[in-house]
């Protein structure tokens, strides 16, 4: 059996390694939360409605029938029309699709270097710099704020991909569900903190003798310094491990495309693994579309002003780190994967909440929000952590890989059966409602795997609690 590197590290340096490796969740969070849930998925449909009623007016209208931007107000991207309002549903599609195509390579490549820090940097930075030029997306040019946010989006789940695979190199089985929960509580309390300046930049613009669109781009800008700036912290932290995979050192593309039909043929042979992934990809599916497009639904569905909007993420932020560390205390003591199960519930629980929210009922919407962030983070925490387990040593880049592929390549599902809900009904109310099928087939794949035997299977010794 395999020993695990972390083990034999002194205490002190493995110590610091964790700390490192939450900086990164602190330091990377900014993008899923201020970028992709709250500022850009609001201006962007901005800028393409407003790019839609100037078509409209070049037609000798007004502006687009009844102000209408989920049906009616339209614009065109190589020939196919559709409506401003599921600009964001259909963009969060693509952008996983472009991950699905891309992201492969990393962790075969990852692997073979031994110098992760090096390859996380690259990301990182990348990732930032991107984001910052959000600020160029103004007037009409919707496209080019899309162009901008897929490339950041693969950036920053290519980083993903080398952050999730130092956890088996620097925790042992029986600490990790503590330190992905830790990690997972730490970048939403990160999330927060940058979120909140954000919304007093954002709703005091007036103040600072800015116009709103101005703050927004600021707030791209702040959000890619943000991101850059605290990712030095782990790269000070975290330590280099020499690769253990065969081949190491070889980092050619072909090499990358060999090695990733490695893992594959590998990975056939470790079944309940696979069906772990199976299960996560539905569920986690789910997680990310109603993070995702929640601002979204208060914004069209329930007529909630932009400051309600984003004062109630930041709500969801602060409490998704308070359940971070309880769902790390309760898995302790019952489990990992039953504390998985006891969270999918909770969301079909929210999501009906949801459903039945009034229209202009912000105590309402703060509720919901506060059962979001209560099992926001930990489920998709505690899931890292037991993948990490079901996985061989010495490849973990190369099967993290394949965890970021197999979530990316469903996450496209659940934004685009929102955004044709939305379309085809008028409404998103029963768009938000039909997403409780990815938690409840989620929760019936799950419930059957015996993780402790897909921990041996794949070479592991499992945790003393599962």
């Amino acid at each position: 059996m395999t020993a695990n590197r972390a083990e034999t590290a002194p205490e002190t340096a493995r110590r610091d390694e964790h700390l490192g490796w939450c900086w990164y969740d602190w330091a990377n969070s900014v993008f899923p939360t201020s970028i992709t849930t709250v500022f850009l998925s609001l201006y962007l449909t901005d800028v393409a409605t407003k790019a839609a009623e100037a078509d409209v007016a070049r037609n000798g209208v007004d502006a687009c029938p009844g102000g209408d931007a989920l049906r009616r107000c339209a614009v065109e991207f190589l020939g196919w029309s559709f409506p401003a309002g599921s600009l964001w549903g259909y963009l969060l599609s693509l952008a996983a699709v472009v991950q699905v195509l891309v992201l492969p390579l990393t962790g075969a490549l990852v692997d073979r270097t031994g110098n992760k820090r090096r390859v996380l940097a690259v990301f990182a930075f990348g990732g930032a710099t991107t984001t910052a030029l959000l600020a160029l997306t103004s007037g009409q040019d919707w496209r080019l704020g899309a162009g901008l946010f897929v490339l950041a989006n693969v950036c920053f789940g290519a980083s993903v991909v080398v952050y999730y695979s130092l956890l088996p190199e620097i925790a042992t089985a029986d600490e990790r569900d503590a330190l992905s929960a830790r990690g997972w509580a730490f970048g939403y309390l990160g999330g927060g903190v940058a979120l909140a300046g954000h919304l007093v930049l954002y709703t005091g613009h007036g103040m600072l003798g800015i116009d709103q669109e101005t703050a927004v781009r600021l707030v791209f800008v702040s959000c890619g310094m943000w991101w850059a700036v605290f990712t030095l912290l782990p790269l000070a932290k975290l330590r280099d491990h020499a690769p253990v995979s065969e081949g190491a050192g070889r980092t050619t593309l072909g090499s990358g495309f060999r090695q990733l039909a490695a893992t594959l043929r590998q990975a056939r042979r470790l079944p309940l693994t696979l069906a772990f992934l199976g299960a996560y990809m539905v569920f986690t599916d789910g997680i990310s579309t109603v993070f995702k497009v929640s601002a979204q639904y208060g914004d069209v569905e329930l007529g909630l002003s932009q400051d309600v909007l984003i004062t109630t993420i930041l709500v969801v932020q602060f409490i998704a780190f308070l359940g971070g560390v309880l769902h790390g205390r309760v898995a302790a003591g019952i489990g990992a994967k039953k504390t998985i199960m006891i969270s999918l519930s909770i969301w079909v629980v929210v999501l009906i909440a949801a459903f039945f929210t009034r229209e202009g009922e912000p105590g309402q919407f703060y509720g919901v929000a506060a059962g979001i962030g209560l099992v926001l983070g930990g489920t998709n925490a505690l899931s890292r952590s037991l993948f990490s387990q079901m996985i061989p040593r010495g490849r973990e880049a190369e099967y993290f890989s394949l965890y970021q592929v197999g979530e990316r390549s469903t996450s496209w599902l659940g934004p685009l059966v929102f955004a044709a809900v939305g379309q085809a009904t008028g409404s998103f109310r029963l768009a938000i409602i039909s997403l409780i099928g990815f938690f409840v087939l989620g929760l019936a794949l799950l419930s059957p795997i015996p993780v402790g035997r897909a921990i041996r299977q794949a070479g592991n010794e499992p945790p003393e609690v599962l």
